[in-house]
């Protein structure tokens, strides 16, 4: 069974509680993060790329789509019983939801309300141009305060740490968000919203939303043995291990 946000927090320290457990289906945004290569095999058997035609419209921004959903769940509540507004109308709303400081969630009293939607995966079905706006430039995800972690190793003590740390502050704090890498190689450099994790004697399974693939969950699993993520194969991904951190949770990440 996989534990979700929804937790209560542990007695060791304050903490901010997810307003409910994160679903993925209502939760996540409906249209993609493009992909700007394709990626594939070719007839020697190396994983290669060319360039997409015709060239994505909207790319580069898988992390702040991860961190607007986060905001979107712990700064939103969507009405559909209340009738739906303008255009103007929605684009203050999104500001007023996405300035919110994703390293202290504001309280459940404090939300904004959405009309006319029943959900973050509804409200971006009708009106993907208007979040897209809202989210930013790629600009974004190249200035993510915390990527200077990524040019330093990663320990497989390191890698440890964080899979116990996301597990604890899953299920106290709601979505994590991480950057999954491979560096220098950069075979894989993108983020992910951990929203559930599952424990076994052998791994921890996590479940995430991934801006590229907006379709179904993506699986990251920690094997506890080598101390090491894995992150399956994909279509932009050939799949293997990948160096993970949090980001957006300190004042230098």
């Amino acid at each position: 069974m996989f534990l979700s946000g929804c937790a209560a927090p542990r007695a060791t320290g304050p903490a901010v509680t997810a307003p409910r457990p994160f679903q993925f289906e209502r939760d996540t945004f409906a249209f993609a993060n493009e992909l700007v290569w394709e990626y594939f095999y070719d007839q020697e058997g190396n994983w290669t790329t060319q360039k997409q035609s015709p060239k994505p419209s909207w790319s580069h921004r898988c992390f702040p789509m991860t961190l607007a959903a986060r905001q979107f769940f712990h700064g939103a509540r969507f009405e559909a019983s209340l009738p739906p507004t303008n255009g103007p109308a929605y684009r203050r709303l999104l500001r007023q939801v996405l300035k919110t400081n994703p390293r202290h969630p504001p309280p459940d009293a404090a939300r904004v309300v959405i009309p006319g939607y029943a959900s973050l995966r509804e409200f971006s079905a009708a009106h993907a141009p208007l979040l897209q706006e809202a989210c930013g430039g790629a600009w974004r995800s190249y200035v993510q305060r915390g990527h200077w972690r990524m040019v330093f190793p990663f320990s497989r003590s390191h890698q440890e740490q964080t899979a116990l740390s996301l597990l604890s502050r899953l299920s106290n704090e709601g979505p994590r968000i991480v950057h999954v890498l491979r560096f220098p190689k950069l075979t894989i450099n993108h983020a992910l919203l951990i929203y559930a994790a599952r424990e076994t004697p052998e791994r921890i399974e996590f479940l995430a939303y991934d801006p590229n693939q907006p379709d179904a969950p993506a699986p990251l699993t920690y094997d506890r043995a080598c101390r090491r993520f894995h992150f399956p194969p994909n279509r932009y991904f050939p799949g293997g291990r990948v160096d993970v951190y949090e980001v957006y949770h300190r004042w230098n990440y």
